[in-house]
């Protein structure tokens, strides 16, 4: 197995597990801005670890990916819905961009500032589990139309209201 394939993020994923997962991170994140300071750096160190892991290769090496698509996405709907993978990875690399900055302030120690950091990902974070709207993803379909990120990288990408159940918004 070459290493490209180690690192292979999935082309499509279960949408319905993204949202479980997002839910799992809204948990942690929550509890890490609720947690005393000491503890609020093993716990941003945790989803810093988790995002890491998910943008490394999608659900198959972190632990709150696979207890969505094994457990709790199954449960959720018996069929899942296939989205495409590209701005999922996006969205992680932002989650993984955002929860390192938010471990270096409680380093640094400035919980106040790393909390609202982590509050601004919970809000995106939420948006993805509780409404299906993924944050992340619409930034990579705006990235697309101005030519920062290929047309070919994610066809389904480049109109994310074309989709089925979505609708066009202004």
């Amino acid at each position: 197995m070459s290493l490209r394939e180690v690192f292979a993020f999935p082309e499509v994923v279960n949408d319905y597990a993204a949202r479980c997962t997002a839910g799992l991170v809204v948990t942690l994140a929550v509890a890490t801005i609720l947690a005393p300071p000491p503890v609020q750096v093993w716990l941003a160190a945790a989803l810093v670890v988790g995002f890491a892991l998910r943008v490394a290769g999608g659900p198959r090496y972190s632990p709150f990916g696979r207890l969505s698509v094994h457990v709790i996405a199954p449960r959720v709907s018996s069929t899942p819905k296939l989205v495409a993978g590209a701005p999922k990875r996006f969205a992680q690399t932002i989650g993984l961009v955002m929860s390192s900055v938010a471990l270096g302030l409680f380093l640094a120690g400035l919980s106040t500032a790393g909390a609202v950091v982590l509050g601004v990902l919970v809000a995106a974070a939420l948006a993805e589990a509780a409404l299906g709207f993924c944050l992340g993803c619409w930034l990579y379909a705006h990235l697309q139309r101005v030519g920062v990120v290929s047309d070919d990288s994610c066809v389904e990408c480049a109109d994310i209201w074309a989709r089925p159940g979505m609708t066009a918004r202004s």
